[in-house]
């Protein structure tokens, strides 16, 4: 029985917590995250880390009235417990309960929704800036961390925010890790300054020093600051973060409940921005999650108390992997670039096999799809496996610098479609058609791991410029034993001389294979149209789907903009008469649940298809 978080209705209830109940409110959490999300699945590792600053957060500020905004948004865990929602936490990530990352929708203590590394900055910058101009007395803290200041974005809301002349507090939650371990520069950096003896300390004897000096007049004040800031750099070193206009400290241990909590309440009372440098720990009190990070960073259900993990088996991205691997052997040419995702995009055996041809460039999916184009320029294959929700941050680099330019690169698009409970900032169901707005682009959608092997090696023998191939989350469903794959860009499955056909794309096309059964067992004699490759549309399937009194697409994306309507709009161009009804995401955000529930609410599964046809055909049949 968690007795104290029985307790907490509000944040206001954590501010009256005495010191030695809060360290005890830190244990109770770790112990309801750990159990909720070992049958929920969920971010662990990354949530248990920020338990006791989201603790010392709640006890300096006041939220909803101050704002604190947390980047990606991955460890909001303690803050979801800690602002009232608690009660509902057991059924976080299941559909119709509380989502995994922060929501606007849920609560007011949640400022900002936000999936995404690396927006937390300029976002907060945003805040702070409104709440000046509103004349509101409030403070904006940003939370940084899991590897997003290896994004571009982040940078840019630092430089624009350094010359802030009022309070913003920055938190760069140093963990060391993203989702695998940090990468480049500023890693690096980060590990330099965390391990320099007496950092903070010949940083604060200098600066108790200078605070002493009287300042007399201006001249005086000035001169007395440029030989404080002159001293500083020459005792301790320069410091980006103070050179972009920062008052920087740290680093600070993270897990040190009373200190943290004094050193939040100093920062508010500082009239510029300010970068605060907290150490945590990923995974803390949890052993297992501590000493395998990235193992316990998004895990589905395990064993709490063996810490126990159920191999996910054979699925798309390790199928990817391997193939790409025995590619790689034959072809020298062939390299893999990974934004920080190398476990997740199943890269982990490419980086250990062919580090020279292995580059993992951070959370900075923009640059990876540049630095692929300049990898190309110079005669190289890069394949970029990256998620289809972090691909949409990539859009003019994938237009500009490599389609524009006809470059050769594979882009490897995981966890196109629905993904089930990561929700609505994690759902790939807008890449096939903002791809199809680029010019010279090739898109393919495999349905089975066969077809994403034979995909990948065409794209190794073949010449394309911009080629991207997309795939789902998970396993396959085993192909019907009469299905072989062409390898063409389209096929047909069933009766030729049917009157009814259902075109689709990628795993849907297996939900239409168990759909077309049950709708011949109802008297509907209908065809499939499987696309292989989706953009650009072969003229010989729109041809086939002229010859059906009615054509039925079934599409796990977007309708405007879609597959779907594209192939429509080429029919009509052809002054097609029959019956043509679009089956797709029709301008919403889908919410969080099990990918299973998604597609049946989507009617995107075989009972959904039948319903479909079976529902329109009837009403034609009354008019």
């Amino acid at each position: 029985m968690s007795k104290l978080l029985e307790k907490i209705k509000s944040p206001s209830d954590v501010r009256n917590l005495t010191d030695s109940e809060k360290e005890l409110l830190c244990s109770e959490i770790r112990d309801v995250i750990i159990n909720t999300i070992s049958v929920n699945g969920g971010h662990l590792a990354s949530n248990l880390g920020v338990v006791e600053l989201t603790v010392a957060l709640l006890s300096v500020f006041d939220i909803p009235k101050d704002t604190i905004i947390w980047d990606v948004g991955h460890q909001i865990y303690t803050h979801k417990i800690l602002t009232g929602r608690y009660g509902k936490f057991e059924g976080i990530r299941t559909k119709g309960g509380l989502t995994g990352f922060p929501s606007r929708d849920e609560s007011d203590c949640d400022p900002f929704t936000s999936g995404h590394s690396s927006t937390s900055i300029s976002a907060a910058l945003g805040v702070t800036s409104a709440d000046h101009i509103n004349g509101e007395d409030a403070h904006t803290v940003a939370v940084i961390g899991d590897g997003s200041l290896t994004g571009g974005l982040a940078f840019e809301g630092l430089n624009n925010a350094g010359r802030l002349k009022k309070n913003l507090i920055v938190i760069l939650n140093d963990n060391k890790m993203a989702i695998s371990k940090n990468v480049g520069s500023m890693a690096r950096y980060l590990g330099y300054m965390r391990t320099r003896p007496g950092y903070l300390k010949a940083k604060v004897g200098v600066e108790r020093v200078f605070d002493k000096v009287p300042l007399v007049g201006k001249p005086i004040a000035s001169l007395i600051r440029y030989c404080k800031n002159i001293l500083k750099k020459t005792i301790y070193g320069p410091n980006i973060f103070e050179d972009m206009g920062f008052a920087y400290y740290g680093p600070f241990d993270g897990h040190n409940l009373a200190k943290l909590t004094e050193t939040l309440s100093n920062a508010k009372e500082i009239n510029k921005p300010v970068l605060l440098h907290v150490r945590t720990i990923k995974g803390k009190g949890y052993n297992y999650a501590e000493s395998e990070p990235n193992v316990f960073h998004g895990v589905g259900g395990f064993n709490a108390v063996s810490g126990k993990v159920e191999p996910s088996g054979e699925n798309f991205s390790s199928v990817f992997g391997d193939t790409v691997c025995e590619l790689a052997e034959k072809d020298k040419r062939i390299c893999c670039i990974t934004a920080a995702m190398a476990s997740g995009t199943g890269l982990v055996q490419f980086a250990s096999k062919y580090k020279n041809r292995f580059f993992d460039v951070g959370i900075a999916e923009g640059h990876a799809v540049t630095f692929a184009a300049g990898l190309a320029r110079k005669g190289l294959v890069p394949y970029f496996a990256v998620y289809s929700t972090f691909l949409q941050r990539a859009y003019d680099n994938l237009l500009h610098d490599v389609a524009l330019q006809k470059l050769k690169v594979v882009i490897c698009i995981d966890r196109a479609g629905v993904v089930g409970e990561d929700g609505r900032t994690h759902h790939g169901l807008y890449d096939a058609a903002f791809l199809r707005t680029i010019p010279e682009t090739t898109v393919f959608s495999p349905c089975y791991y066969d077809e994403l092997r034979d995909v990948l090696k065409k794209t190794a023998e073949e010449d394309f410029g911009l080629v991207c191939i997309r795939y789902p989350r998970g396993k396959e469903t085993p192909p019907p034993t009469d299905f072989v794959f062409s390898g063409d860009d389209w096929q047909l499955y069933g009766d030729a001389k049917a009157p009814v056909a259902i075109v689709t794309y990628g795993r849907v096309f297996a939900e239409a294979v168990e759909a077309l059964r049950e709708l011949r067992y109802s008297g509907i004699d209908a065809k499939i149209i499987k696309l292989n490759k989706i953009t650009p549309v072969s003229d010989a399937a729109v041809a086939e789907a002229m010859n059906s009194r009615a054509v039925f697409f079934f599409e796990e994306g977007m309708k405007q903009g879609g597959v779907s309507e594209g192939m429509a709009a080429l029919m009509a161009d052809r002054r097609y008469r029959g019956i043509v009804n679009i089956n797709a995401v029709d301008n919403a955000f889908i919410p969080h649940g099990t990918m299973k529930q998604l597609l049946s609410d989507l009617k995107l599964d075989r009972e959904g298809i039948v319903s479909t046809i079976t529902e329109n055909l009837l009403s034609l049949r009354k008019d």
